[in-house]
């Protein structure tokens, strides 16, 4: 059952892996935008369809016009993206209007999102959610001036719950932040159902907790808090046990909001100071590289060595998001996600890996631009995460199975394993499409763990430890033939989406399944 949850999981990865998760989150917010239009048509959501469009102009043009000023004063490549994602959060959090010093108002909103991404930040990474802190400055400026408006969060309207939900599901799978934001719907779900019970006791009204959840999920805005704003990656922190305790913290917030007096701890607010405690989670994982040398370690296979400036925690086996800057970038974005090939000891030296492809294949604007990067010049990293990492319980028995590239995880976790000295029952089966594929065998074999080589070929001088399984069929059999103790060990399987989704079903048998899917660069 766990495989073949698994191999579903990813194949629906590898589907939304094809886009950028910004193009996809700025795709999702679209298509509400267009809903919420149709809706407005029939009277089904409180802006007019005239409203909604002269806001969202407003907000189009303020946000773009915004970032433009603040990329040329910090001298970076302009993102339309981030404009446009900006406005399009920010269409449902405020109160769309007509009247001229409302939206004066909103573009006030506008405005202060946006140099929030550049006076507000650290490093490259975000402090605050952008739109948030739009919201709360108009909150603000509104106690001061009425007349500017404040936030409404109309989208947590019970015609727009189905059309939020669909499309923040797409976003919350291709960015796998699923279970944070159930953590988080849940606590703020739970924690305003009690409130609302609480009133309604004081009240001496009957409770029906049908009657007072269906319209708590329904009509307030948590979907869209979570699944648009609480899930942005810059704003979360690197671990996954951290951003659960940020989706609680907010959930908590978010649920029973306190009273301020002329302002209440309402959803933008909570939201801030869950980015306060993911800052603090995370203020040690936004560097800036330098590229030292450019290697090639297969046929196919690049390697990129560079050194970071200050000092950069993360764990072996998780990834970091490497930007690179460039014009007309395509759907894949400026940004990609590279698991550490180098492991915590080797610092300040870190290490990432990729796989170049076919000479045949159309090249992305990413990978043009990553070619044209020199030794010597800088890359912003805006962030480390993951939990793809070993047990803490170095005794437990450990099965890592590394399809092509995806074997760079592993590569960092036994260098770490090494040296650190720890004692690990591990064994890998590294499956490639050919021996000259095999990457960074040197490093493997200097583990000295056990290796089962999956590939077309039989290998050249394999070392000792190592076995090539010609004629094994890799599947839940063959798994067993080469790694009889199968069900005592914890599986982690790494690489293309669309390969543990074939690999997953045949490592049920194993004692847990731990995935690290990429959908290329």
């Amino acid at each position: 059952m766990i495989g073949a949850l698994t191999s579903l999981w990813n194949r629906v990865f590898a589907v939304l892996g094809r886009v950028s998760m910004y193009r996809l989150v700025l795709l999702a917010l679209a298509a509400l935008a267009v809903v919420a239009l149709v809706l407005s048509l029939f009277g089904l959501v409180a802006p007019t369809p005239l409203e909604l469009i002269v806001t969202n102009a407003v907000l189009a043009a303020v946000c773009a016009g915004a970032d433009w000023v603040g990329h040329r004063v910090v001298r970076l490549t302009w993102r339309l993206e981030s404009s446009l994602i900006t406005a399009a959060i920010l269409l449902f959090v405020l109160r769309p209007t007509l009247d001229p010093w409302g939206l004066v108002g909103i573009a006030l909103a506008a405005v202060a999102a946006s140099a929030s991404k550049y006076l507000l930040a650290w490093r490259g990474r975000h402090i605050f959610n952008p739109a948030a802190v739009g919201a709360t400055v108009l909150a603000l400026a509104g106690i001061a001036a009425p007349v500017l408006g404040s936030p409404s969060w109309w989208v947590g309207t019970p015609a727009m719950a189905a059309p939020v939900a669909i499309f923040g599901l797409a976003v919350l799978w291709r960015t796998e932040k699923l279970r944070v934001i159930a953590v988080f719907l849940v606590i703020a779900v739970g924690v305003a159902v009690l409130r609302t019970s609480a009133q309604y006791q004081e009240a001496g009204i009957a409770l029906d907790l049908g009657a007072i959840f269906w319209p708590i999920l329904l009509s307030s805005p948590f979907l869209f808090l979570g699944a648009f704003m609480l899930s942005e990656p810059l704003t979360l922190p690197p671990r996954r046990w951290q951003q659960l305790t940020v989706a609680a913290l907010v959930g908590l917030l978010a649920g029973w909001p306190i009273d301020l007096g002329a302002i209440s701890l309402g959803q933008e607010r909570a939201l801030l100071i869950g980015n306060l405690l993911a800052f603090a989670f995370a203020v040690r994982t936004a560097v800036r590289l330098t590229l030292r040398a450019r290697d090639e370690i297969t046929p196919t296979v690049r390697q990129l060595t560079f050194t970071a400036e200050r000092r950069l925690a993360f764990s072996p086996g998780q990834y970091l998001e490497l930007e690179v800057p460039h014009a007309h970038p395509d759907a894949r974005g400026t940004r990609r996600e590279f698991s550490i090939v180098s492991s915590p000891e080797d610092l300040p030296e870190l290490r990432v890996a990729f796989r170049e492809g076919s000479a045949s294949a159309p090249q992305s604007s990413y990978k043009r631009a990553l070619a044209a990067v020199q030794p010597g010049e800088k890359l912003a990293v805006t962030g480390v995460w993951g939990d793809f990492l070993l047990p803490t319980r170095t005794g437990a028995p450990v099965l890592m199975v590394a399809a092509g590239i995806g074997v760079t995880p592993f590569v960092a976790q036994l260098r770490h394993m090494v040296a650190a000295a720890e004692d690990r029952d591990i064994v890998l089966v590294y499956i490639a499409s050919e021996a000259a594929e095999l990457a960074f065998r040197d490093e493997i074999e200097a583990s000295g763990v056990p290796v089962v080589v999956f590939t077309r070929d039989r290998p050249d001088d394999l070392p000792p430890t190592w076995t090539w399984a010609r004629g094994v069929r890799l599947d839940a059999d063959g798994l067993v033939r080469v790694v009889p103790d199968l069900v005592s060990r914890h599986a982690y399987i790494s690489g293309p989406p669309t390969l543990i989704a074939d690999l997953a079903p045949a490592l049920e048998r194993a004692r847990s399944i731990t995935t690290d899917a990429f959908s290329g660069y």
